[in-house]
């Protein structure tokens, strides 16, 4: 009866043969022997604060200040290089800290020194003066697949080194903070608060992720956990043992997900990469000849398949650094070297103002926008309004835009427009004209 009810269709000696590779020297596998290699690297941090105590009896009006207390914190942290004495953990767990002590697996508490730290991507780096340290091995990103095992190793509540397991249950990951520089692993391995900063670990002990935040209504692990992948730890490592901070490049574009829905109205010879849909003037894009409607799909051979992994690529590369972007324009493949320069952390994008010059002749409708015949011959459509909330405000059309192309080619008039527009089209493509810059919006 168990047979058939575990294995419809299978004997009791083709279950027990199915089985018998799980099991060894009559025991059930085993995590301890890999983990007693790794473990070390792992320690515990533990950070304290000073913090000004809210002014509750008017210590500021009588020309005094209010009391200070010393605030405590707890996480983890992982050992990558044991002769420099260099640990990363996450931003978040030695942000305004006044003082930083590693506890390490052998009972040793160290004094740390902060290296330097990058709140976009939630890293930092710390260095302590020791020997016999145990450094982690980093995986190779680029091996991560969704249902590889992982282990999770870390401090959860302050209450010492403890290690979960789970597996990697998407890669990817994004939007968590659209301000960052997300492409995180996502993992069921528990994590709570404590373990921010710790190891996830493949089964062969080696380095795939800094643990860093949940996804959870009561604050505890719900099973979504997120981890900063070893690629990006690595390239955000070297930039703060040189600099201390992080020095972003730009290129000086705007951009977007190219989907194949976009790709049946454009043509631009690819189903995915990141799409640019505007050309900052005088920028490093606009010196080497990049232009709207480029679609990138690759940098120095990789390949790009979003905007978000372009964006992660050009804003992690070295200032002065020369980068091949593979292009795909009017359906044919190119390439352009560009040298990154320093972001200024300035948004490339300012709010237009309207300039609806009330004209009310040849007027149209479209998706929440209303449109007009441009002033002069063959000027184009103007937008004379747009409803806030509408497809067309989301897609970031603004009164004052000129149309100038739909779906790549070229409008001249109300009437070009309207005939040129299909009911079954599910995207709509503008070539748009703002302030003298040449932007493309793309309308679902």
């Amino acid at each position: 009866m168990m047979a058939a009810i575990l294995a419809p269709g299978m004997s009791p000696v083709a279950l027990a043969q199915a089985e018998a590779p799980m099991v060894y020297d009559n025991a059930m596998p085993s995590l301890a022997p890999m983990l007693e290699a790794v473990t070390p690297a792992v320690v515990n941090i533990s950070v304290t604060r000073v913090e000004q105590m809210p002014d509750v009896f008017g210590f500021r009006g009588n020309g005094q200040q209010p009391p200070v207390r010393r605030a405590r914190g707890a996480g983890s942290g992982v050992v990558v290089d044991s002769e420099e004495g260099y640990i990363v953990t996450n931003h978040h767990v030695v942000a305004g800290a006044d003082s930083i002590n590693v506890g390490l697996l052998d009972g040793r508490v160290l004094e740390a020194e902060l290296i330097g730290s990058d709140e976009r991507t939630d890293i930092a780096l710390l260095q302590v003066s020791a020997d016999r340290l145990t450094e982690i091995e980093l995986a190779d990103a680029t091996r991560m697949r969704i249902g590889d095992y992982v282990v999770a190793i870390g401090n959860p509540f302050g209450i010492g080194q403890t290690v979960t397991s789970g597996i990697i249950s998407a890669l990817g990951r994004a939007g968590i903070n659209n301000d960052n520089y997300e492409d995180f692993i996502q993992t069921d391995a528990a994590i709570n608060v404590g373990n921010s900063g710790g190891a996830l670990v493949d089964l062969q002990g080696r380095l795939v992720g800094i643990n860093t935040a949940i996804i959870s209504g009561s604050g505890t692990s719900s099973g979504v956990g997120f981890a900063v992948p070893v690629d990006m730890l690595a390239a955000v490592v070297t930039h703060l043992e040189r600099d201390g901070v992080v020095r972003r490049g730009q290129l000086g574009v705007i951009i977007r997900d190219h989907t194949p829905l976009v790709e049946e109205t454009l043509q631009l010879g690819a189903n995915n990469g990141a799409l640019i849909t505007q050309v900052m003037p005088d920028s490093v894009a606009d010196q080497v000849g990049l232009q709207v409607s480029d679609l990138v799909v690759a940098i120095n051979g990789e390949p790009i398949t979003s905007s978000r992994e372009l964006r992660n690529a050009v804003g992690l590369a070295g200032v002065d650094q020369v980068l091949e972007l593979g292009l795909m324009r009017e359906g044919e493949r190119m390439s352009v070297s560009a040298q990154i320069i320093a972001s200024n952390g300035e948004s490339a994008l300012a709010a237009s103002e309207s300039t609806d010059n009330g004209r009310r002749a040849d007027e149209s409708r479209f998706l929440g926008a209303q449109l007009q015949n441009a002033a002069g011959s063959d000027a184009g459509v103007q937008v004379a309004d747009v409803a806030q909330r509408s497809p067309v405000w989301a897609a970031g059309l603004r009164p004052g835009d000129i149309i100038a192309e739909v779906n790549r080619q070229p409008v001249q008039s109300l009437r070009d427009f309207n005939r040129m527009l299909s009911e079954e089209a599910r995207v709509v493509a503008l070539g748009v004209v703002r302030d003298g810059q040449k932007l493309l919006l793309i309308v679902s």
